[in-house]
């Protein structure tokens, strides 16, 4: 089993989401090969500035849907204050998980902004390749 740490986004994906959800994810931090995604049975789940994922990071930020959804419920539930583990426990018992209204809002924001983000990420510049320095003896 893999230790979990914590991964930041690539700048392109960090830039892009901060477009698209209106704020910052500079503070949100994702924690690849979480125990606690696994005890939930989950590929991700949230709390307060945290996105556990089950799998990988490089996994997670090369899904694009899969990214848009977890940082709403993070930017626009959690950090606002509208979601809290009561509030989402209570939605799942009353309407079940996929009619959940935090999975709905969730859910609606990825498809909604999702062709948004490709394109954002298709206009971003490649990451800047390693130039080598000249060995001594090119240099001669």
């Amino acid at each position: 089993m893999r230790r979990s740490r914590a991964a930041a986004p690539p700048p392109e994906v960090r830039t892009a989401l901060e477009v698209l959800l209106g704020a910052s994810v500079a503070r949100v931090t994702v924690i690849e090969h979480s125990w606690f995604a696994r005890l939930h049975g989950a590929v991700a789940t949230t709390r307060p500035g945290r996105i556990y994922l089950r799998g990988s990071a490089a996994g997670f930020f090369a899904n694009p849907w899969l990214m848009l959804h977890e940082y709403c419920h993070v930017i626009r539930q959690w950090q606002p204050g509208e979601l809290t583990a009561t509030r989402y426990l209570l939605e799942c018992l009353r309407r079940g998980y996929w009619n959940n209204r935090f999975e709905v809002e969730a859910r609606a924001f990825a498809d909604t902004n999702l062709a948004q983000l490709h394109a954002l990420l298709a206009r971003a510049p490649p990451p800047a390749a390693a130039v080598p320095y000249p060995s001594s003896a090119s240099r001669r």
